[in-house]
């Protein structure tokens, strides 16, 4: 058991009893798509909250949450797991909400929405995505790779959501779980050290433009540069003078500004 979903465990379980006698408290901390402009935390209070009057609904969501959540924690770090988890819970809200007003459903703009299945469902996502291949067991008997069961529950909550078979489930907050989860790994992936140096390493004239690559190659002493090094400069040279200076890669650029020094 890791150290975040441990406490989210805890956090949705103790919400649980808590709620169960308290309508009130349960009724505050609930998403009402029509109410969400006065009542802003319920975007992120209703991921911890389960329908009281039964126990299944917590059960799936957190035996989902033991199972996948420990191996994505570990593998993401707790406080990028937690964003995830919380970002997967909130797109989903909002994709719930866009949903019932673009159907301008009345009754559905004062159904409230709770539980943790969209955070659950980004934590989904994100564990197919690293391992596509592990294989979970449906009703604890048929092997399924996780790839093919989150294709399964995007079929099945479009196929509910669209045809109206409702049945008391948000099918879009699930969708938007698996957006929300796909779109944190995206910007994740682009915000990476790796990516910020692939990307400036690919941009032409990243380190320096064609003026300051011109005066930097006129420092340039071919006579006082080691032989590999001259044939180098005598390379990039024939290459300047066909195709110019925007033809040169990151390293060529390097290249001239290591030795535009006058360093041989």
């Amino acid at each position: 058991m890791t150290r975040v979903v441990g406490q989210l465990l805890l956090a949705n379980l103790l919400m649980f009893v808590v709620t169960r006698g308290n309508l009130t408290l349960f009724s505050q901390l609930s998403l009402v798509p029509a109410q969400v402009l006065v009542k802003p935390w319920t975007l992120i209070t209703y991921q911890f909250l389960h329908d009281p009057g039964g126990f299944s609904h917590i059960f799936f969501n957190m035996l989902a949450l033991f199972f996948f959540g420990p191996k994505l924690e570990m593998r993401l770090g707790s406080g990028t797991f937690l964003k995830l988890y919380l970002t997967a819970g909130l797109v989903g809200a909002i994709v719930h909400i866009l949903w019932t007003f673009l159907m301008m459903s009345q009754g559905g703009l004062y159904v409230p929405m709770v539980g943790a299945s969209a955070a659950v469902y980004g934590v989904l996502f994100a564990y197919a995505r690293f391992w596509p291949r592990d294989r979970v067991l449906i009703w604890f008997v048929i092997p399924v790779q996780i790839r093919f069961l989150v294709i399964f529950f995007t079929l099945i909550s479009l196929w509910s959501g669209l045809g109206g078979v409702g049945g008391g489930v948000a099918h879009f907050a699930h969708l938007g779980g698996f957006l929300g989860g796909w779109l944190y790994l995206r910007v994740r992936a682009a915000r990476s050290p790796a990516a910020q140096f692939r990307k400036q390493s690919e941009s032409p004239g990243a380190s320096l433009g064609e003026r300051e690559l011109t005066v930097k190659w006129r420092q340039i002493e071919p006579a006082s540069l080691h032989p590999v090094n001259r044939d180098e400069y005598e390379r990039i040279s024939t290459k300047v003078k066909g195709l110019g200076w925007s033809a040169l890669t990151e390293r060529e650029r390097t290249f001239i500004e290591r030795f535009g020094g006058g360093f041989g």
